[in-house]
């Protein structure tokens, strides 16, 4: 199975889904903040969720329960660059445990893994959609109930395609 991501569509399967792009498109990633959704293959490394607000989530991905001490540094000077981290941490990092209901799910795509590459971009997610559905600052989102029957249906060899 596949998904692609297109022209602000996530499609797999007979779904078609709207979804959320970088403010900038989809693109050539070429630096952290740049707000462009990176073009290329993927695969979602691991899943991120709210156990408070995501009762039951059934899928083959690995599952990680996030709280308040939890965050993803957005930092290319630290060790941790682009990885899940714990609080208190001393570079810079972005909160995944918000009031906001974007992160209750996050399919963590294996962007600028392995190898990290320092600066390139961090943090590319598909994550839950604002109910304004405008953009991202580089993450793919969609609904939540969608997300969830997404995730559901995904295998470990599940590739991401964003073109």
């Amino acid at each position: 199975m596949h998904i692609t991501i297109k022209n602000k569509n996530l499609i797999y399967k007979d779904y078609r889904i709207k979804c959320a792009v970088g403010k900038r498109g989809i693109g050539v990633k070429k630096k952290e903040g740049d707000l462009i959704t990176p073009k290329g293959h993927y695969k979602i490394k691991f899943i991120l969720y709210r156990k408070d607000r995501v009762k039951s989530l059934k899928t083959n991905i690995k599952k990680i329960v996030i709280n308040k001490k939890h965050g993803w540094c957005d930092d290319s000077r630290s060790k941790k660059y682009n990885k899940l981290i714990k609080y208190p941490f001393n570079f810079s990092s972005e909160k995944i445990y918000r009031k906001d209901n974007i992160y209750d799910i996050i399919g963590v795509l294996n962007y600028n893994m392995n190898p990290v590459r320092k600066g390139k971009g961090s943090a590319i997610f598909i994550h839950v959609a604002t109910k304004y559905f405008k953009h991202t600052k580089g993450c793919v989102a969609i609904r939540k109930d969608k997300l969830i029957k997404l995730i559901q249906d995904l295998k470990k060899n599940t590739k991401i395609i964003i073109v």
